[in-house]
């Protein structure tokens, strides 16, 4: 009996395996599939893309050219600008350097730097966290000015420069043959680097939509503690697996770095950190005019997705600038695959999907997935607007049933919804379309509940200035231009030079 009992229960577990085996080979080609059907979607040229479990990698492909002329296929050693994901390797070097002393996160950024714009009540904390600006240690503004000033910070404290300290301190004790700080071009022929060629998607507008083409781009040089490693997929998985084995910091270090600054913030210290379907998701992304990157962590499943392209359409539309990554298609694809058990889920919504979304919203963990990937993909139909109408005509879809399936927007309403609003009316104002107006309340609501609690924040004045600006009402995009012009403590950026200018045009002066 006892033998019949151990092999039947051999058995089992053989099947159990064999089913466990399939099942992830269905998870795989399903991610496979929906990650051609996005890079066809955005256009990009060449992806690199890689998903590791512990120490294992699970899935790596190397997807397109690296080179459309030379017809130069993406591969393993093909290098790729990782812009912003710079921001994770200065944090592991800053927290390096207070775990030794030499510096306190509390101290002020104007104890390292001679930048006569900031006060001693910007703390070196705050510039990490991005909360610098406004009210310092009270609301996230992702702000690259205020982030460089830590290569003051790191230069002081630890007596060598910043490229000193990125190869003493990670990318050679690491061994991460090809990740390195990028100058300029003649060292990518001294160094031997091969590096994907830089892409950007449009060519001269017809009929007021850009061309859908890929064109060749520019390579964006120099480095700093904000932007300026090139490297790898594989070099980046080894980085992520250093963090998990406390290698280069230590678990209270990685603990600061990886949750929120304050509750209720998407950043923490040189990366960004949120909840989603029960998972603690850490992570960053890199933006280029002419490149983007992603680096995804889910610390209870030991879980990294990395992905890089040579074109920036694979950040730039979810605006994750904002801080979620679940408004990326490409992040959404990798967690109902990998986390979530969602592989059934289509990823891009239709007309017949849409039809039947009542009843899969009632499917067991499915509703919030699907509110994040209706918006995600309306984002993206919004962002492609400029190439293609009918897009534009696809993202008011969406939006419609979004709004009917989900109407309490006034809870969950953010930058983000609040610029894809926008847009669709600008791009259709632009093109001297009739005034577009369908969603102007929610529009409205949305942005006085954002300002009702932040009255600074840039973007939400801006958006507001703008659509008031289409509706040819002065008075009150002024008020909002003014909010962005007379707040206090912020570096000047893009919107504070349009804020600008729109006042000295139309305000008549004494």
């Amino acid at each position: 009996m006892s033998r019949f009992f151990s092999i039947l229960m051999a058995a089992l577990f053989v099947l159990g395996c064999s089913d466990s085996k399939k099942v992830e080979t269905v998870k795989k080609t399903r991610f496979s599939e929906e990650l051609s059907e996005l890079k066809e979607y955005f256009q990009i040229p060449g992806l690199s893309v890689l998903v590791g479990k512990g120490d294992q990698i699970l899935y790596e492909d190397y997807m397109g050219m690296a080179d459309i002329a030379q017809e130069i296929p993406m591969d393993s050693v093909t290098t790729l600008p990782m812009a912003s994901l710079t921001k994770i390797f200065s944090a592991i070097v800053l927290m390096q350097l207070v775990n030794e002393g030499k510096l306190s996160l509390s101290e002020p950024v104007g104890n390292y730097s001679d930048n006569a714009t900031v006060g001693d009540s910007i703390k070196i904390a705050h510039a990490l966290s991005h909360t610098s600006q406004g009210i310092p240690g009270q609301h996230f503004y992702y702000n690259n000015s205020r982030f460089m000033l830590l290569g003051d910070v790191m230069d002081s404290a630890s007596g060598k420069d910043f490229k000193t300290n990125m190869y003493e301190r990670i990318i050679t004790p690491l061994k991460l043959k090809n990740t390195y700080l990028l100058q300029d071009s003649l060292q990518l022929v001294t160094e031997k680097r091969k590096v994907a060629q830089p892409y950007f998607l449009g060519g001269e507008p017809q009929g007021g939509y850009m061309t859908k083409e890929s064109n060749p781009g520019f390579i964006d040089y120099g480095y700093s503690t904000a932007a300026g490693i090139s490297s790898t997929v594989r070099d980046l998985f080894k980085l992520s697996r250093a963090l998990d084995k406390n290698i280069l910091i230590s678990e209270a270090s990685k603990n600061t770095m990886f949750n929120p600054f304050r509750l209720g913030l998407p950043y923490g210290l040189g990366a960004f950190t949120q909840e989603f379907g029960g998972e603690k998701l850490v992570w960053g992304y890199g933006q280029y005019d002419c490149y983007s990157s992603l680096f995804l962590k889910v610390p209870k499943r030991d879980l990294t997705f990395i992905i890089a392209a040579n074109n920036n359409l694979m950040s730039d539309p979810a605006r994750l600038i904002a801080g979620d990554v679940t408004y990326s298609l490409f992040a959404l694809s990798f967690l109902k695959n990998f986390v979530l058990d969602l592989e059934e889920e289509p990823l891009f919504e239709d007309q017949g999907t849409l039809k039947a979304l009542e009843d899969r919203l009632t499917e067991k963990g499915k509703r919030e997935f699907i509110r994040k990937k209706l918006m995600a993909q309306s984002l993206a139909a919004t962002f492609m607007s400029r190439y293609d109408e009918h897009e534009s005509e696809l993202s008011k879809q969406i939006l419609n049933r979004f709004f009917i399936h989900f109407p309490d927007y006034q809870s969950y309403g953010d930058l983000v919804l609040l610029r894809n609003l926008y847009m669709l009316k600008f791009m259709d104002h632009m093109r001297g379309k009739e005034e577009f107006t369908d969603f102007d309340n929610q529009f409205e609501e949305v942005g006085e509940l954002l300002l009702e609690a932040d009255k600074d924040n840039p973007y939400a004045n801006f958006y507001m200035a703008n659509f008031f600006q289409i509706k040819e009402v002065p008075d009150k995009s002024l008020k909002y231009y003014k909010n962005i012009v007379e707040a206090k403590n912020f570096s000047p950026w893009w919107y504070t030079q349009e804020a600008e200018q729109w006042i000295e045009a139309h305000v008549t002066k004494d």
